[in-house]
């Protein structure tokens, strides 16, 4: 007898320690979390930044972008909560849209850079190494709550979904494309390394290392899109998150190519900070 090898889904998504329940969802956002305060501090204090500046920052913009990325959530997941608008805040069920977290995110940490006399470019650029690797990590969250994945295919690394988990369409099938798996490889393989790449090319302008995630995160979501069976409505058949990717890539590289256009590069020094030729001071907001 003959069968085709797959990734078995989880035998349970929470983590007991005694009476305490912890959602492995939680615990991959969290650490995702963190993995992304460290690269951005790192990276900040290389730039010349105030680093005491980054932990505040930091705060808020995962408050609010924790907000964001569940109200946009919820508004496109309206059926979802019907009857149980409670509901609305089980965040360790699963649920954050992760564009509308990443612009709420970005609004908060400019406002508190702004009011701190922070560095926009500085921060941005240590931030487009530490959302991607964020992202990596939190997708293992997804697995846990078997979300987030594909239609149905017979790959050998497609992963194994419990019926109650399908979507009303392949209830019949049982193994799908592990999305999430493909997300985070991309960043982790890709976006990551393309980012540093760049800086290190010297022809990236300092603050302009996001407009380069946004170009090479955005292909990559974008055809992640065209797998997704989660998603709720669709413009020509394209996802709302399939849209919102195109205009992810070239926005980044228009705004890319006007960034670059307003002064020097800047080129990183991995003994010490990088140093832009047009000084950006700390109290500029870019």
């Amino acid at each position: 007898m003959s069968f085709l090898a797959s990734i078995p889904s989880p035998s349970n998504n929470v983590l007991e320690l005694g009476p305490l329940e912890i959602h492995y969802y939680g615990i991959a956002i969290g650490i995702g979390v963190l993995v992304a305060y460290w690269a951005t501090f790192r990276r900040y204090e290389r730039y010349g930044g105030d680093p005491a500046l980054v932990e505040r920052t930091v705060l808020w913009a995962v408050g609010i972008g924790f907000l964001g990325a569940r109200l946009a959530y919820v508004t496109t997941h309206t059926a979802r909560f019907e009857g149980e608008w409670y509901k609305i805040f089980f965040i360790w069920e699963g649920g954050l849209a992760l564009f509308g977290g990443l612009i709420a995110g970005a609004v908060a940490a400019w406002a508190t850079l702004r009011r701190n006399g922070g560095s926009l470019p500085k921060f941005a650029d240590g931030a487009a190494v530490g959302i991607p690797l964020a992202q990596a990590i939190g997708r293992i969250g997804n697995y846990f709550n078997q979300e987030l994945f594909g239609t149905p295919s017979t790959l050998p690394w497609a992963v194994e979904i419990d019926q109650i988990y399908r979507p009303a369409a392949y209830r019949t099938f049982e193994t799908f494309h592990p999305t999430f798996l493909y997300e985070m490889l991309w960043n982790l393989v890709l976006t990551v390394p393309i980012v540093l790449l760049a800086e290190r090319s010297g022809k990236v302008r300092q603050g302009g290392l996001i407009f380069v995630y946004a170009m090479v995160y955005g292909t990559g979501r974008f055809l992640m899109e065209l797998l997704r069976t989660d998603t709720t409505f669709r413009v020509l058949g394209i996802s709302r998150n399939g849209w919102v990717s195109v205009a992810a890539v070239i926005g980044g590289a228009l705004a890319l190519r006007w960034w670059n256009a307003r002064g020097e590069r800047v080129t990183a020094d991995p003994a010490g900070p990088a140093v832009d030729d047009e000084v950006v001071g700390e109290g500029s907001a870019g």
